[in-house]
């Protein structure tokens, strides 16, 4: 747990699978990244899959929804993912609530991977239902339209089942860039990963965290500009966009919460004296 001015945040990771690394270090040299990150005998690496949960007081907020339950056994066995703890719906378990005591979802983006958790499979096991029954779902709506006309590159990752649901029977608001959400917690369009890929501002009482999401999969990624997945559909927008951020962070001394690493989930970004830009970690427990 950790405080963001009145706002308390926990960190929950869904899932945890491995990936080749060409994934998440597309172009950099394996002698640059394998020290930081040790891949195994089949060059994977691991990735985790943070979910926050923020209480500003009179509302909870669940930003992001991991893979969820609706994978089939080939799909896991796949992805080499695990859900210690019982995932997402674990985690809130642990802290005492239930799906019905979320009020909003908030999808950064519509990859399956942040949003598989939005619907569950009913026990017919073929119908669609919203996992948060009581929550209003948001989402941008140029990510929807995106994730509705998926091209070859795209069409794998993005999922209808985990949002097209929601929208048609109005429980998903989508919408039209940058938004406050509550107030203090800002939604603010950060392309690249996705041309409206979407980042969390929070900001309560002069304290400042921001959920980058995927402009920064690992906190590595957020240091370096040079440094961006294979999956950016845009890697060279997401470079100019990290350009911008990574001032803001060292203007706010914000907290930064990275979505896929499990090293460095949380910290700040700091100008070394050698005039480096470098993530100091902030250690947070897991719920």
């Amino acid at each position: 747990m950790f405080q963001i001015g009145a706002f308390t945040c926990y960190l929950i990771n869904d899932a945890r699978i491995l990936v080749d690394a060409g994934g998440p270090f597309g172009l950099v040299p394996r002698p640059l990244w394998r020290d930081m990150m040790p891949p195994d005998a089949e060059n994977r690496v691991p990735m985790t899959h943070h979910n926050l949960l923020v209480q500003t007081g009179d509302r909870t907020l669940l930003i992001d929804t991991g893979y969820g339950s609706k994978l089939t056994d080939k799909q896991r066995a796949q992805l080499f993912l695990e859900q210690p703890g019982g995932g997402l719906i674990g985690g809130l378990g642990r802290l005492g609530l239930t799906v019905a005591d979320i009020d909003l979802v908030i999808n950064t983006h519509l990859h399956g991977d942040h949003c598989g958790g939005n619907t569950t499979l009913g026990d017919d096991g073929g119908t669609i239902a919203p996992t948060f029954p009581n929550a209003e779902y948001v989402a941008q709506r140029r990510e929807y339209e995106d994730a509705m006309h998926p091209n070859e590159r795209t069409r794998a990752t993005y999922i209808p089942a985990n949002y097209a649901p929601l929208v048609t029977n109005g429980q998903m608001r989508l919408l039209d860039g940058d938004a406050e959400l509550v107030p203090g917690v800002r939604g603010v369009i950060t392309p690249g990963h996705t041309p409206a890929h979407m980042s969390i501002v929070l900001e309560s009482e002069g304290q400042t965290a921001a959920f980058v999401c995927d402009l920064a999969s690992y906190a590595i990624h957020f240091e370096r500009l040079g440094w961006m997945t294979a999956y950016d559909v845009e890697p060279l927008i997401t470079l100019e966009t990290k350009r911008v951020w990574q001032q803001w962070a060292l203007e706010t001394n914000a907290l930064l919460i990275f979505p896929h690493d499990p090293v460095r989930p949380l910290g700040r970004l700091i100008e070394t004296e050698a005039g480096k830009l470098r993530i100091d970690p902030v250690a947070e427990p897991f719920v």
